[in-house]
């Protein structure tokens, strides 16, 4: 049974703890995360972008897939199906195919456009008790081998968007997707303060979980921050424990071409990481 991220995070906030949002890829990526989370008795946030959704053939195989899977596998802790970055169009989408809780991206749209279309959203996902994050300020990343900074939120606009009844607010802070880079000056601990103030317990979600140091992001949940996504790092641990097994030639002895035995090492990589990130957000034992 998928559950809404509202509950899970408005516990995170008063526990002082964040919850994890991992992205899914397949079934290898689907079932590790929610093993992991199980075993280690934690909430946790499964994350779908429109590509990966695209990838594993639309948002009605991922959500029949995950709500299978929390079947068969006797998942009991708090699993919410989350679409990441979504379109307008595509958030449509997720709400027909079943997902529990939505992002909706309009940081790309003049704020008042923005406005427009996140409180139309809240309402939709509000009457089917889905929970909704919107962002402000965009998160910087690298696209078309230019590397974008990460932008940070102006505090007044992310009190717009959460005055419109958003169940979480992502506020670029200086975070970036994927890798960072070797110049990156860090998180802005005094916006995310400022936001934080403006906003008061709505949980704050920081994207780019991958490569900021523990001790900011320890920081960063003492200030708020309640939801952290995390992809690279489970694609870099999967890639490496996969090369690891075929350099090593075992895909060439027995079944070892098997690809239930050759994505094996990767599946248990992931597991590795998202207990580590687990631990290091504080989410363990909370469900």
């Amino acid at each position: 049974m998928l559950v809404s991220a509202t509950e899970m995070l408005n516990k995170a906030v008063s526990g002082k703890y964040a919850v994890g949002q991992f992205n899914i890829n397949n079934l290898e990526w689907t079932k590790a995360i929610l093993a992991t989370a199980q075993e280690n008795n934690s909430p946790v946030i499964l994350g779908v972008s429109e590509g990966a959704g695209k990838y594993m053939t639309g948002f009605k195989t991922v959500s029949a897939m995950v709500s299978a899977m929390v079947e068969e596998m006797g998942i009991t802790v708090p699993v919410a199906l989350h679409l990441d970055h979504g379109t307008y169009e595509g958030a449509y989408k997720c709400i027909e195919a079943g997902f529990s809780s939505i992002m909706f991206d309009g940081s790309h749209y003049p704020i008042e456009e923005n406005i427009a279309k996140t409180k139309e959203l809240v309402k939709v996902c509000h009457e089917k008790g889905i929970s909704l994050e919107a962002e402000v300020g965009s998160i910087g990343g690298e696209e078309d081998g230019i590397i974008g900074a990460g932008e940070v939120a102006d505090p007044k606009e992310c009190k717009m968007i959460a005055d419109l009844g958003v169940d979480f607010l992502a506020a670029g802070i200086g975070n970036i997707h994927g890798k960072y880079p070797a110049n990156w000056k860090g998180l802005d601990f005094d916006a995310l303060a400022n936001t934080k103030s403006l906003v008061g317990d709505l949980p704050l979600v920081l994207h780019g979980g991958t490569g900021i140091p523990a001790d900011m992001i320890r920081k960063a949940i003492s200030l708020g921050v309640a939801k952290i996504n995390v992809n690279t790092e489970c694609q870099l641990y999967f890639q490496e424990a996969t090369r690891k097994y075929i350099e090593e030639g075992k895909d060439l002895v027995g079944k070892g071409f098997d690809p239930r035995k050759l994505l094996a090492p990767g599946f248990e990589a992931i597991k590795v990481i998202v207990k580590e990130k687990m631990e290091l957000f504080g989410s363990v034992g909370k469900a």
